[in-house]
């Protein structure tokens, strides 16, 4: 999964701060989500990218955290867009990304 997020942030001229990930996501507050908010308040961020805005979790717990996100001034970039069939999620793991307007792209290939 994160290797998809850096290759839509690569195509698209972005820079991947940080991934975010959490094993469900019941609850609107959590720590990776949390900490998600607590990034956006860095000066320079852009915005969050998901696989699918399914990642924020369920419909109660997606629409206050879009919500909180687009708030901070951040934009929601999708990887796969909510009109297509292929768009469903094969699993119940949400990842966020949140991007700085300008780095580079952390190598952990290392």
């Amino acid at each position: 999964m994160r290797d998809a997020l850096v290759e839509y942030c690569r195509l698209h001229e972005l820079a991947l701060h940080g991934v975010f990930a959490e094993r469900t996501a019941e609850a609107e507050r959590s720590a990776a989500f949390t900490g998600l908010l607590d990034v956006l308040e860095i000066p320079g961020i852009y915005g969050v990218v998901l696989p699918a805005l399914s990642h924020l979790g369920p419909k109660v717990t997606a629409a206050p955290r879009q919500a909180r996100i687009t708030a901070a001034g951040a934009r929601l970039l999708l990887v796969r867009s909510p009109c297509t069939p292929t768009s469903r999620l094969t699993t119940s793991i949400p990842e966020h990304a949140h991007l700085p307007r300008s780095s580079p792209v952390p190598n952990t290939d290392m």
